[in-house]
């Protein structure tokens, strides 16, 4: 595939994902604002903080580096090695939700049962949503790999929506069972994206289509784990890089979600203050779900496949480096241009919007100061997402063990937790803007060429 195609593929991949994000997120955003007005800010807060950080966790350990190390180079490979290695995502994902959810359940302050019931309920059926996702984690990488533009939208898209009806109906029809709730709309949410995508594969696998396009697996039983004759399990290349992404994993997964791990850990708020600061972390980090992140997910495909991971800009071809280098380019202009929008905007019209959606609740008190402050994050995300997604599409095994730095830990001196936590959180992505900058070759050739 020439990088010409790579580039209108990935380009038609961004847009669909960010188009059709905005469309179900929309109606997503009007079913939670309606089922707020039927919950308690302590409930929301639990379910927003304490268990979906439990689930975003897992998920994020299980799979993150594996997804990293298996969409780099060309999809001309032993697809037989790179499944087997995808599947070893469920049993670290059982591993991680085994230990993590005893942390949840014995370690860390459990909410008032009169307040927020069925907790312990919670935490198992928010474990077992994660590892239930991970079995779609073959499927995922594959159609990612090859490109399939619509089905990760449709798929993540309609598992968003059926969680939120269901939630609303429940949260309409009954109100008593609290958590509840929100466990059978996480269960539902990961069986339905898993679903759409094995759906897929059974219609695709064998058909036509995927004859005309040489698609490199024939039958569903070639997505299941299998023995190579005379060869290793897995592809030891794509292991070690895959052992490289993950050790990196945990330092990126602190400085995600690193205020949520300040609130369930050091306790420096309760949880209804939690439920209100969750509500609008979510508002102000719209842009950054619904734009940002299509735009990183997808170009990182694209980098991965126009150029060789660890080799020097001299010594790839001129084409491919002048094509990366105005994609580059051109994206840092689109995201400072959002984020430049947002920040204006959200600077002016933070109360209206709370109140909008949430009524006084949200509106009264810290919540406009807060999502100010996440207006002037948004900056930092959008230059952070892409430079992020080019350097660790670039980089080489050893590259990616270096990238270990001493920066990253500018978290740890976050020391408390207000309302200006938003802004805490910029010395983060300073810090690693100015790490992939000053440590990253590969990042000031490209530029340099401009």
């Amino acid at each position: 595939m020439g990088s010409q195609e790579v580039l209108g593929q990935t380009t038609r991949l961004a847009s669909s994902s960010a188009l059709l994000q905005v469309l179900f997120r929309a109606v997503t955003f009007a079913l939670n604002a309606f089922a707020l007005r039927y919950l308690s800010r302590e409930l929301i807060g639990v379910v927003n903080v304490r268990l979906t950080l439990l689930y975003s966790t897992v998920v994020f350990l299980a799979r993150e580096a594996f997804r990293r190390a298996c969409l780099s180079g060309s999809t001309r490979r032993n697809w037989t090695k790179t499944i087997n290695l995808l599947w070893l995502t469920v049993p670290l994902g059982v591993f991680w939700s085994v230990c993590l959810g005893l942390v949840w359940l014995h370690l860390l302050e459990v909410p008032d049962p009169s307040v927020v019931p069925h907790y312990q309920a919670g935490v198992v059926a928010f474990g077992l949503s994660a590892i239930i996702e991970l079995l779609g984690e073959p499927f995922w990488v594959l159609a990612q790999a090859h490109l399939f533009v619509r089905l990760k939208v449709i798929a993540e898209s309609l598992s968003v929506v059926s969680k939120c009806v269901l939630t609303v109906i429940l949260v309409v029809l009954y109100p008593q069972w609290g958590l509840y709730i929100f466990c059978l709309a996480q269960l539902l949410y990961a069986s339905v994206l898993v679903l759409c995508y094995v759906i897929y594969f059974v219609i695709f696998l064998g058909s036509p289509e995927a004859t005309k396009k040489s698609f490199p697996v024939a039958r569903m039983k070639s997505l299941l784990p299998s023995l190579v004759e005379d060869e290793t399990f897995v592809n030891w290349k794509e292991a070690r890089l895959t052992w490289s992404f993950f050790k990196q994993a945990f330092l990126k997964q602190i400085l995600t979600e690193g205020e949520r791990y300040v609130m369930t850990f050091l306790n420096v708020l309760n949880f209804g203050d939690q439920g209100v600061y969750d509500i609008v972390n979510n508002l102000g980090s719209l842009v950054a779900r619904f734009i940002f992140l299509p735009i990183e997910e997808s170009f990182y495909v694209f980098f991965a496949k126009v150029l060789e991971r660890g080799k020097n800009v001299k010594d790839q071809k001129k084409e491919d480096v002048a094509m990366a280098a105005d994609v580059l380019e051109s994206l840092l202009k689109l995201v400072l241009l959002t984020g430049l929008t947002i920040t204006v905007f959200g600077y002016a019209y933070s109360q209206l919007a709370l109140d909008i959606y949430g009524g006084s609740m949200l509106s009264s008190g810290t919540g406009p100061d807060l999502l100010r402050c996440y207006s002037l994050y948004v900056l930092f995300l959008a230059v952070n997402g892409v430079t992020e997604c080019f350097t660790f599409a670039s980089m080489c095994k050893e590259e990616v063990d270096s990238s270990q730095h001493p920066l990253h830990l500018w978290l740890l001196q976050r020391k408390h937790l207000q309302t200006s936590d938003g802004l805490a959180s910029l010395p983060n992505f300073g810090a690693h803007l100015y790490h992939k900058w000053s440590d990253h070759w590969f990042l000031r050739g490209v530029l340099l060429l401009r």
